[in-house]
């Protein structure tokens, strides 16, 4: 006889492990639709994220946090750009244990994959079974949402983003850099732990730049990202490959809706992640916001009247408005920034950094933008007024 399944989610990446994860602590069976890791495919794998301390706090309560040589914690912030202009943030100013932390991503799904493998709820299957509710956790690019004649509204912007990994001649001090300029936005994303030397690279430039980029020797590239960061970690060694991807923002139309029937009850399907929603890297919140609609979605499952289905359209629903509403900010604020930086105009350029400049010496604006940063959205105040578990 087959099983019965309460949810199927399309996409083992790691919003979609997280959600199972979360939602086979409520007993809750979970078809998690993806393949097995490939042996060795983690060495090639130069992504690495920066999770703020509400996505910390969820993993952890999952045990899923990696080791701390993998999971770097971020001090101090420097923001520079092109004109003179500076923004920096410290830990100790904010009275916090870290910023941020810059997580190596095969470590961290190593983590998740290891802990699904052991939930008896959760089952790793190949293909898409019936159930109840169908979570789509594929991405930017799903097609089960295109399937389901969702529109995913997209906005290109006219930059690519580039990705490595490089050694440096000098510690990274546990600091996070990144440089704004006419030319694109350059970050360095301190990895390897208190002492390391390694930095994780998002360069965002025009297609024709970061195309060149990546056909460049690693010395010649290593010399492009020394001039770009003025020699601020001395000499640097390019670590493994290179990889581009264009930029978006995007966000889907709907995010849930009816899926027909599940044997004997209705179904429904509901978006979450990427596949819902992208904003530009420049604020590294792309993974805290996708992290933060499992959670809340997770939250208002469990919070559910006893007789409703995880399919009610009603509790799908109210996670949509939710979700959009935590998106909005973070939305604007990045495409703000994301096209202020594009225009080479002086006038725009003095303009913003005399902005940065401003908000850098802005007291109580500058700790509030920290504080959303490292503790975003409505988690909090709704899991306390439905009485759902923080972690």
């Amino acid at each position: 006889m087959a099983k019965h399944y309460d949810l199927c989610i399309r996409g083992a990446g790691i919003v979609g492990r997280t959600l199972a994860l979360l939602l086979a602590r409520e007993r809750l069976n979970v078809a998690l639709v993806g393949a097995p890791q490939a042996a060795g495919s983690e060495r090639s794998d130069i992504r690495a994220y920066a999770l703020n301390a509400t996505s910390r706090a969820l993993l952890e309560s999952l045990r899923c946090w990696p080791e701390a040589e993998h999971a770097t914690a971020v001090l101090h912030m420097q923001v520079q750009g092109d004109a003179g202009g500076e923004v920096s943030f410290d830990a100790a100013d904010q009275h916090v244990p870290a910023l941020a932390w810059i997580v190596d991503v095969p470590a961290l799904e190593a983590r998740l994959a290891e802990a699904a493998r052991y939930q008896p709820h959760i089952d790793l299957v190949p293909e898409p079974v019936a159930a109840p509710l169908t979570v789509v956790c594929e991405g930017r690019a799903s097609h089960t949402r295109s399937e389901l004649g969702v529109h995913f509204d997209v906005s290109p912007y006219p930059q690519t983003a580039l990705a490595a990994r490089v050694h440096c001649a000098m510690p990274h001090m546990q600091t996070a850099r990144q440089w704004f300029s006419a030319d694109g936005i350059l970050a360095f994303l301190p990895l390897g732990g208190a002492d390391g030397k390694e930095v994780a690279v998002v360069w965002s430039v025009t297609p024709e730049h970061a195309q060149g980029l990546t056909e460049q020797s690693d010395a010649t590239f290593a010399s492009a990202l020394a001039q770009a960061s003025g020699g601020a970690l001395g000499v640097l060694q390019v670590q493994g490959p290179r990889c581009i991807w264009p930029l978006q923002l995007a966000r889907a139309e709907r995010w849930c809706g009816p899926l027909g029937s599940a044997g004997s009850t209705s179904a429904s399907w509901v978006l979450a992640g990427d596949a819902a929603h992208t904003v530009h890297p420049l604020s590294g919140q792309g993974l805290n916001l996708g992290l933060g609609d499992v959670q809340a979605l997770a939250r208002l499952l469990h919070a559910r009247s006893s007789w409703r289905s995880v399919a009610d359209l009603r509790v799908l629903r109210q996670y949509e408005r939710e979700r959009k509403a935590a998106l909005l900010p973070m939305r604007l604020t990045t495409d703000l920034l994301a096209q202020l930086f594009a225009h080479p105009q002086p006038a725009l350029q003095a303009l913003r950094n005399w902005g940065m400049q401003g908000f850098d010496h802005s007291g109580p604006l500058k700790s509030w933008a920290a504080n959303q940063a490292m503790h975003p959205d409505l988690f909090a105040s709704s899991a306390a007024a439905t009485g759902y578990p923080i972690p």
